[in-house]
C-alpha cells in the first residue's frame, strides 16, 4: 500500500506549514487529501489505476468523501463511474470524525456510550447489597471509564468538557455509594470515600502521554512533524455566542500546557533537537 501511494502522488496535497500531506495510510485504509474537489479527483483516479495494476481494487461501499469545512460544500467523486457518498462525519477505529474537525460529536457519543452501560449494570450490578465497593469500584475502572475516555488524547479539555466529564464520572459514583444529587453532597466527599483519584487527572496524564510519544519520535515522522509546526494566517472571527474579540478556539496545545500546573509548557514547541543532543535521546 506504501508502493501504491507512493506511485500514486501528484502535486495536489494539503499544505500545513512546510509539509505538503496528500495522504495518510494505516494498514489498508488510506486517505487522499486535496485542496478542491477536482484535484481529489485526479488523485483518486490515479490512486485507483495504481491499485488495479497491483491487482488491488478500491471498494466503494466503504469509501466516503467529506469536506473540511464549517460549511457545506459539495463534493463529488467517481470510481469506475460510481459516485462516493458524501458524508458530514464518519466513523474510524471508534473515534468520530466531522467535517467540522470538533470533538463535540464525539465526547457526547463517549458520554452516551457510558450512560447506556452504566444503564445496562445498574440494576443487575451496580446496586446489588451482595457486591462490595471494591467490586463496583473496579467495574468503574476497568468498564465504565475506558468507555467514557476512549480516545481522550485528542480532547481539547474546555470548561464545557470538563464540566460534563464530570458529571457523567459522579453519577455513576453516586450510584455506587447509594446517592443521589437530592442528598446534597459535595463530589469531593464522594470521591475521597471511595478513594477515587479526579477523572481529569487521568485525562490530562493520558494526554501528556501522547505528548511525550510526539515528542520523542525521530525526524521525518509524519505526527511529530505536523506537531511542531505553527501555522500561520489570519485570526478569524469564528461567529458563536460570546466570541466579539476574533480569537480562535483553545487548542489542544494551550488547553494542554495549562491543564493543572498552570504552565505554559507547550506555548514554545521545541523544534527537531540537535544532532548531539539527538544522539543522546537515542541512546
Amino acid at each position: 500500500m506504501d508502493r501504491i501511494s507512493r506511485c500514486s502522488q501528484g502535486l495536489e496535497g494539503v499544505w500545513f506549514g512546510d509539509h505538503r500531506i496528500s495522504s495518510l495510510i494505516f494498514a489498508d485504509d488510506v486517505v487522499l487529501l486535496a485542496p478542491s474537489s477536482l484535484d481529489l479527483q485526479h488523485a483518486l483516479r490515479r490512486f485507483a489505476a495504481e491499485c488495479e495494476a497491483a491487482g488491488m481494487r478500491v471498494s466503494t461501499s466503504k469509501s466516503e468523501a467529506m469536506v473540511l469545512d464549517r460549511k457545506k460544500v459539495a463534493c463529488t467523486l467517481q470510481v469506475g463511474g460510481e459516485v462516493l457518498p458524501q458524508v458530514e462525519e464518519f466513523k474510524y477505529l471508534g473515534v468520530l470524525f466531522t467535517s467540522e474537525g470538533r470533538m463535540d460529536r464525539e465526547i457526547d457519543r463517549r458520554i452516551g456510550a457510558a450512560a447506556a452501560v452504566m444503564r445496562s449494570m445498574y440494576r443487575s450490578v451496580v446496586v446489588k447489597k451482595e457486591l462490595s465497593r471494591k467490586a463496583n469500584f473496579s467495574i468503574y475502572q476497568s468498564i465504565y471509564v475506558p468507555t467514557l475516555t476512549y480516545g481522550h488524547e485528542l480532547w481539547v479539555m474546555t470548561k464545557r468538557v470538563r464540566s460534563r466529564i464530570q458529571v457523567a464520572k459522579m453519577s455513576f459514583l453516586r450510584r455506587v455509594v447509594g446517592r443521589s444529587l437530592r442528598d446534597r453532597v459535595r463530589s469531593s466527599v464522594t470521591r475521597e470515600e471511595l478513594g477515587v483519584e479526579p477523572l481529569l487527572l487521568h485525562i490530562e496524564r493520558g494526554q501528556l502521554r501522547w505528548l511525550r510519544h510526539l515528542f520523542r519520535m525521530p525526524p521525518g515522522r509524519l505526527p511529530g512533524e505536523v506537531f511542531r509546526v505553527c501555522p500561520t494566517g489570519k485570526t478569524m472571527s469564528l461567529g458563536w455566542p460570546g466570541n466579539t474579540s476574533g480569537s480562535l478556539r483553545k487548542s489542544w496545545r494551550k488547553c494542554l500546557g495549562r491543564e493543572r500546573s498552570g504552565h505554559p509548557y507547550l506555548d514554545c514547541c521545541p523544534r527537531d533537537p540537535a544532532p548531539d543532543k539527538r544522539k543522546t535521546m537515542n541512546e
